[in-house]
């Protein structure tokens, strides 16, 4: 069924922030795209929602859809807002929190 979801979305022009919505006191998700070779996914993050350090054994491209967020990547915090992109490095800690509510498209690059 998701494989189906993702599919209608080919051959399309998409608005990124219109295809996952706020939902309150939580962090939501969608992935549009799941390939051997990476993954794209976009997320919604309500006020004072955010994600822990951890690591990652892959690139990550994160774009700031909507609104403001707090990044960390390897100790250093970089304040995002829409249109805005960083790239975590494989196996650096990092880290983010909503400052606003905000949505995120994260790229993953597999190797």
């Amino acid at each position: 069924m998701a494989n189906d979801k993702r599919a209608e979305l080919q051959g399309k022009v998409l608005r990124l922030p219109d295809l996952v919505s706020y939902q309150d006191g939580t962090v939501a998700s969608r992935m549009i795209i799941n390939k051997p070779a990476g993954s794209i996914t976009l997320f919604s993050f309500d006020e004072d929602e955010g994600l822990s350090e951890h690591t990652a054994p892959y690139d990550a491209v994160v774009t700031i859809l909507d609104g403001e967020c707090e990044v960390w990547v390897a100790g250093e915090t970089h304040h995002m807002s829409a249109g805005e992109t960083i790239i975590f490095p494989a196996n650096v800690p990092h880290a983010l929190s909503a400052i606003t509510r905000f949505k995120m498209s994260l790229t993953m690059i597999r190797e």
